[in-house]
């Protein structure tokens, strides 16, 4: 026991030391200015439905369970009556418009949180 608390000491004190200082604006700007354009930050639209279930049904691009949001944006013009209409099918489910397989309520999402997944989704219409 004392020698396995010994080592994992040892390591602790060896992983500390190797972190470096905390004055290292020097290495990140050469760090930064080398690497590529940063990829651009997620919609927050897109970043409730990355972190909610939905993944599990829908793709972006291709029809799952449900219909990929690009069907769902190719229908649906991007008006306030579709964005309230859609929000509350994801709030509440639906079913019989994609097909005979049911939509899940999902009863802990937000009017505006659902309102803003739809508006990502409705934003993808080619």
């Amino acid at each position: 026991m004392k020698k396995t608390f010994l080592f994992l000491s040892g390591l602790t004190l060896f992983f500390a030391a190797c972190g470096g200082s905390g004055d290292s604006t020097e290495s990140t700007t050469t760090a930064s200015s080398s690497t590529p354009a940063a990829k651009p930050a997620m919609d927050a639209g897109e970043l409730l439905i990355v972190k909610s279930d939905c993944v599990g049904c829908h793709h972006k691009e291709n029809k799952l369970i449900g219909p990929a949001y690009q069907e769902i944006a190719a229908k649906y013009p991007s008006n306030d009556e579709n964005i309230a209409l859609l929000a509350g099918k994801i709030i509440k489910g639906g079913k019989g418009v994609w097909g005979a397989v049911p939509m899940t309520p999902h009863t802990k999402i937000t009017e505006d949180e659902a309102k803003s997944m739809v508006k990502y989704i409705l934003s993808l219409k080619k």
